[in-house]
C-alpha cells in the first residue's frame, strides 16, 4: 500500500480514503472507511478513461452484475456511483486467506472439510445461477476463506449464461485447468461450466495439487479438453462424488442442489473456519484491517499529514497488507501476507529423545510408530531411502508411486501415484523436493502438501544424484551426466560418462560451492563444475565401486581404498586415512561413506565403525556391530546416536555418538536390504515393505 499522492481524491462518497492499495488497467483501488470506521475497498476508474462512456457503462456493469446476486456467499457491492464524472465502486472487505493461500500454507484440507466447502460452494453457485448468471473463473485464488464460510469473489468476467466467451482464438478465457472445455474451445458457457470449475477446485483443496497440469498453458488446455483429471491421490469417498462434476460434456455434470446432497457434510464439519490454524489466520487478518483504518482516526489531517503516512508504512511494515483477488479487473478485496505465501505446513515437532546409561546394551525401545506396511518392497537389491522434509516422511510406495506420511504419527498426508520411484528422491534447498516421471520428466514438488512446483520434460531423468540453490544434477537414462538449471527449467549441460561409471548403482554424487562431486561404478572420482560440466579434478582408482561422497563447506571426502579429504576446489589432498582394521568378510574392507559429526566423520572403516578427525584424519575405530562386522552403508547420526545396518540386513543397530557404546539392535531376524534416514530425533526405516519411525539416544 502507498500513500496518497496528488490527484487522489481524500473522500469518494461516504467513504474517507486512506491509502492506495493497487492499479490495474482500468481503475485504481483505494482503502476506505466509512463513518463508523469499517472498511472498504473502493475502485475508481482512471482519469484517463472516465470519458469513455462504454468502459465506464463495463465499470459500473460489473458492480450491477454482482449486487444481483444476494446470498451471503459472495462478498456484497456496498455502493457504486459515478463521482465527479468518475465512476466507483465500493465492495465488502472480506478478511481472511483465499482457499490457494490456505492450501498452500496449511495443507489440503480434511475429507469433512472439503465436503463443507462444496456444499457451500454449491448453494452460493446455485444462487448465482437463479441470478441468471455465470460466474466463468471460478477457482482457489476467487475462493475466500472467512469466519462465516467460503466467499466467492471476482464477478469481472461474470456474465449471463447464454453469453458466449469474451476472448478470441488463441487467447485464454479462464484460469488454465479450471475453465470447463467448452470455455477452453470458444463455445457457449452455460451453469454447468462453473460445475466443472468447482470439481476442480474441490480437488485441489483435497490433494494440494492441480487436476488438470501441463509444462505450459496449451499444453494444460489441452488436458482440460481431451486429458483425463488426475485424481488417483484424492479420497476415495470423494473420488466418486467430484469425477462427475469434471465431465468433458457439460450435460453430464450434476446441477447444484444435487452437488449439495451428495457433498452433504457431518456436524461439524465448517469448524475449519472456526476453529485450528485457518480460524486463526482469518483472526489475525481481520484484526489487521481494523488496526489499520482505526489509525487513520476522525480529526486526522487533509491526506498528506503525519497519521496517514504513519499508517501507511508503520502498520504495512508490521506485515500486513492489503492486495487485489482475480486481477485488475476484480473488486473483492481482502487482507492476506506480505511475503509469499509458505509452501509447506513448517518442520515437524522434534521427538523428545531417551535417556539411557552409555554402556548398557539391551531390548531396543518401541517404535515412535509403525511398522507399517505402506511401503514398496527392493528392486534389484536395493530400497528407495525415505526422505524426512517439513512435517512428513517421503518414500516409495507399496503399489507404486511416492506417499507422505506425518513425521509424528505417521498418518498418511499425500500420495503421488504417477512419479517413478526408481528415479530416486532427492530433498531441494527451499524444503521441497525432486523426483521423475515414466517418461523421464524431472518434477519439482512442495513436500508438505506434495503441489507440483516445477517440470521440466526434457530431462530425460534416469536417477536423480545432487541438488545445490540452482541445479538438479541428474543421470539419464542412456547413462549421461546431466544439470538442469532450477530456475530457467532448462538443461544446462550434458556430459557423457564411461560406461563403467554408470554400471549397477553408480554412480553417486554430492553437489557443493561450485563443484559436483561423482564416484563413479568403476570407483574414480570426478569433479565437474557446476556452471559448465567441465572436469577439475580427478582421483583414479580411489574405490572398488561407487562410493558415495560427503562435501562439507570446502571439503570433499571420499571413501574407498583410503578416507581422503580433499580442497572441494582444486581436489588437492588435505589428509588421508589408512584403513585401520582389515573386514573379516568379503567387501568389507577399506573405507565406506561417511557422514559428519562435529569435529568428526562417522563411517565403516573395514569392518568397524569409525570416527576420523576432519582436522587430521586420524581414525578411532569405536564399534562392531551386534553380529561383528558392519557393511559399507551410510550410518546415520540423530541426536547423539548412530544408526548402522547389521551384516546381511540382520536389523539396524544404535550406537552411542559420544563413546561407540551399542544400544540395542532392531529387528536382527530381519534379512535383505535397509534403507535409514533421519530427521528432528526419528530415524526412519524402510524394510520388507514396512516403515518404522524409531527414538534417538540423548
Amino acid at each position: 500500500m502507498e500513500p496518497l499522492g496528488t490527484g487522489d481524491p481524500i473522500r469518494l462518497g461516504p467513504y474517507r480514503v486512506v491509502g492506495i492499495l493497487g492499479e490495474g488497467g482500468m481503475g485504481k483501488v483505494y482503502l476506505g472507511r466509512d463513518g463508523a470506521g469499517r472498511p472498504a475497498a473502493v475502485k475508481v476508474l482512471l482519469p484517463e478513461l472516465a470519458d469513455d462512456q462504454h468502459l465506464a457503462q463495463r465499470f459500473l456493469r460489473e458492480a450491477q452484475t454482482a449486487q444481483s446476486v444476494t446470498g451471503s456467499g459472495v462478498a456484497r457491492v456496498l455502493n457504486a456511483q459515478s463521482e465527479g464524472n468518475r465512476p466507483w465502486i465500493a465492495t465488502e472487505f472480506l478478511s481472511g486467506p483465499t482457499l490457494d493461500d490456505a492450501v498452500c500454507r496449511y495443507g489440503p484440507l480434511g475429507v469433512d472439510t472439503v465436503r463443507a466447502l462444496a456444499a457451500s460452494l454449491a448453494a452460493t453457485l446455485r444462487e448465482i445461477h437463479a441470478a441468471g448468471l455465470v460466474h466463468r473463473d471460478l477457482k482457489p485464488a476467487n475462493i475466500v476463506l472467512t469466519s462465516a464460510g467460503p466467499r466467492i469473489i471476482d464477478f469481472g468476467i461474470a456474465r449471463p449464461e447464454h453469453g458466449l466467451t469474451l476472448t478470441t482464438t488463441g487467447q485464454v478465457p479462464v484460469t488454465p485447468g479450471y475453465g470447463a472445455p467448452e470455455q477452453v474451445l470458444g463455445r457457449r458457457v452455460g451453469p454447468a461450466a462453473d460445475i466443472f470449475s468447482l470439481g476442480a477446485v474441490l480437488a485441489y483443496a483435497a490433494t494440494g495439487q492441480r487436476t488438470f497440469d501441463g509444462t505450459h498453458v496449451a499444453a494444460v488446455q489441452y488436458e482440460v479438453v481431451h486429458g483425463e483429471p488426475q485424481l488417483a491421490s484424492v479420497p476415495e469417498d470423494l473420488r466418486h462424488l467430484i469425477t462427475p462434476c469434471l465431465a468433458k460434456d457439460p450435460t453430464h455434470r450434476p446441477i447444484p442442489e444435487q452437488i449439495e446432497a451428495a457433498f452433504a457434510p457431518p456436524r461439524g464439519a465448517d469448524r475449519a473456519w472456526r476453529k485450528g490454524p485457518i480460524a486463526d489466520d482469518i483472526a489475525r487478518r481481520a484484526a489487521e484491517a481494523k488496526r489499520q483504518t482505526a489509525l487513520d482516526g476522525p480529526g486526522a489531517g487533509s491526506g498528506t499529514g503525519p497519521s496517514r503516512r504513519r499508517l501507511l508504512r508503520g502498520s504495512l511494515a508490521a506485515g500486513g497488507v492489503l492486495v487485489a483477488s482475480g486481477g485488475a479487473a476484480g473488486s473483492w478485496w481482502f487482507l492476506r501476507d506480505d511475503t509469499r505465501p509458505l509452501p509447506a505446513a513448517g518442520p515437524a515437532r522434534t521427538a523428545r529423545p531417551l535417556s539411557l546409561p552409555v554402556a548398557k546394551y539391551g531390548p531396543p525401545p518401541s517404535p515412535l510408530w509403525g511398522p507399517l506396511a505402506v511401503a514398496a518392497k527392493a528392486v534389484d537389491g536395493v530400497v528407495t531411502t525415505p526422505l524426512p522434509l517439513l512435517d512428513v516422511v517421503i518414500f516409495a510406495a507399496k503399489g507404486g508411486g511416492l506417499a507422505a506420511r506425518t513425521a509424528h504419527d505417521g498418518k498418511e498426508k499425500w500420495r503421488l501415484p504417477d512419479v517413478s520411484p526408481k528415479a530416486g528422491i532427492l530433498a531441494l534447498p527451499d524444503q521441497g523436493f525432486v523426483t521423475a516421471d515414466a517418461e523421464g520428466a524431472l518434477l519439482g514438488f512442495e513436500a508438505s502438501t506434495s503441489r507440483q512446483s516445477w517440470k521440466v520434460a526434457g530431462a530425460d531423468t534416469g536417477r536423480v544424484l545432487a541438488a545445490d540453490e540452482s541445479a538438479v544434477y541428474l543421470l539419464t537414462r542412456d547413462g549421461q551426466l546431466r544439470a538442469v538449471d532450477t530456475r530457467s527449467r532448462k538443461v544446462r549441460w550434458t556430459v557423457r560418462l564411461t560406461q563403467a561409471a554408470v554400471q549397477g548403482t553408480g554412480p553417486l554424487a554430492a553437489a557443493g560451492p561450485g563443484r559436483l562431486v561423482v564416484s563413479g561404478a568403476d570407483g574414480d572420482v570426478v569433479a565437474v563444475d557446476t556452471l559448465t560440466g567441465d572436469p577439475v579434478w580427478w582421483v583414479i582408482g580411489q574405490a572398488k565401486s561407487a562410493v558415495a561422497p560427503l562435501v562439507d563447506k570446502d571439503t570433499a571426502y571420499l571413501g574407498g581404498r583410503n578416507l581422503t579429504a580433499r580442497n572441494l576446489a582444486d581436489g588437492k589432498e588435505k589428509w588421508k586415512a589408512e584403513e585401520a582394521e582389515r573386514g573379516t568378510q568379503p567387501g568389507t574392507a577399506g573405507w565406506g561413506p561417511v557422514v559428519p559429526y562435529g569435529d568428526y566423520v562417522i563411517g565403516v572403516d573395514g569392518a568397524a565403525l569409525t570416527w576420523a578427525r576432519t582436522g587430521t584424519g586420524l581414525p578411532v575405530p569405536k564399534a562392531h556391530g551386534a553380529k561383528g562386522a558392519l557393511p559399507h552403508t551410510l550410518p546415520v547420526v540423530q541426536g547423539r546416536t548412530v544408526w548402522a545396518v547389521e551384516a546381511d540386513g540382520h536389523g539396524v543397530t544404535a550406537f552411542s555418538a559420544e563413546h561407540g557404546a551399542m544400544y540395542w539392535t532392531w529387528a536382527p531376524e530381519s534379512q535383505g536390504p535397509w534403507a535409514v534416514s533421519g530427521a528432528g530425533n526419528r530415524v526412519f526405516l524402510v524394510n520388507d515393505g514396512k516403515l518404522t519411525a524409531m527414538p534417538t539416544v540423548d
